[in-house]
């Protein structure tokens, strides 16, 4: 038996919402943690963040960018279908324990990631920001949810097509001297967290950061996500995927992430052919 779609909406042209019944997993997530899902019997296991879970109706809300072969073929699927594997919640939540004023920074997709912190910071009566970029104005997700969730939001655009020209770095050392932020949550490409760790550093503010690297069976047994975290190595699947942006070695991770996507790139382009029917 699988886990059936009951909803799906397309963000843009290549994000997409999904919302699957799967009450086990919503019944214990936390904000911070992902699941693995497999689409069919002979796909490849990919991990996605838990963006928002209906308790209630058991329901998950993962949200997903078509970058290869799998994330492909799940955008195949439709409502009623069923995705044959959807295992969670893996991961630590994010430590939301002692945060009393929290900016919460999310670039493009990892603006799905970002959410969750965000609205469990506000339900929870936590002062907090948010702070979104996107490389234009089509590509924005999520704003509404964001602004229900925050108490004040900030989106930049990289061509400044939505009236707000910049990215997340360009004002974060001003909102920070303003704001006196004690906890800074950011969620996004790897070189974005780097510059703004290297920002929060400056300033002295704790940074926690969510390190989305590949990843294989989700328990620390295949060691393919990997982080050096202070000189230690930590697997983000069991350790994280949560841990200090000051402490990242974000180099070593920029680098290893460029190995994968170029070999993703030439499965994705191999294989789309099969899908063009």
């Amino acid at each position: 038996m699988g886990y059936k779609i009951i909803e799906k909406i397309k963000l843009n042209d290549t994000v997409t919402k999904m919302v699957v019944l799967a009450p086990n997993v919503s019944k214990h997530a936390k904000a911070g943690q992902f699941i693995i899902l497999k689409v069919d019997e002979v796909g490849e296991r990919i991990p996605l963040t838990i963006n928002d879970t209906n308790k209630e109706l058991g329901t998950v809300t993962i949200i997903y960018q078509i970058v290869g072969l799998t994330t492909l073929k799940l955008d195949r699927l439709e409502i009623g279908d069923e995705i044959m594997d959807f295992v969670g919640p893996l991961g630590k939540p994010t430590d939301l324990s002692k945060v009393t004023k929290a900016l919460v920074i999310g670039g493009g997709v990892g603006s799905a990631i970002a959410f969750p912190i965000c609205k469990a910071l506000y339900k929870s009566g936590v002062y907090v920001d948010g702070l979104l970029g996107f490389r234009n104005k089509d590509l924005i997700i999520q704003e509404e949810e964001f602004k229900k969730n925050s108490n004040h939001l900030y989106i930049y655009t990289d061509d400044g097509s939505n009236g707000n020209k910049g990215f997340v770095t360009t004002d974060l050392a001003k909102l920070i001297d303003e704001n006196h932020y004690d906890e800074i949550f950011v969620i996004g490409p790897l070189i974005m967290m780097k510059m703004v760790s290297l920002i929060t550093k400056e300033k002295n503010v704790k940074t926690t950061v969510s390190m989305n690297p590949l990843m294989i069976d989700g328990t620390g047994m295949c060691g393919c996500c990997r982080v050096m975290v202070d000189g230690v190595m930590k697997f983000a699947c069991v350790d994280g995927p949560d841990f200090d942006g000051h402490k990242i070695n974000f180099d070593e991770m920029i680098l290893r992430n460029k190995m994968y996507q170029d070999i993703e790139r030439k499965k994705y382009s191999d294989n789309c052919n099969l899908f063009k029917k």
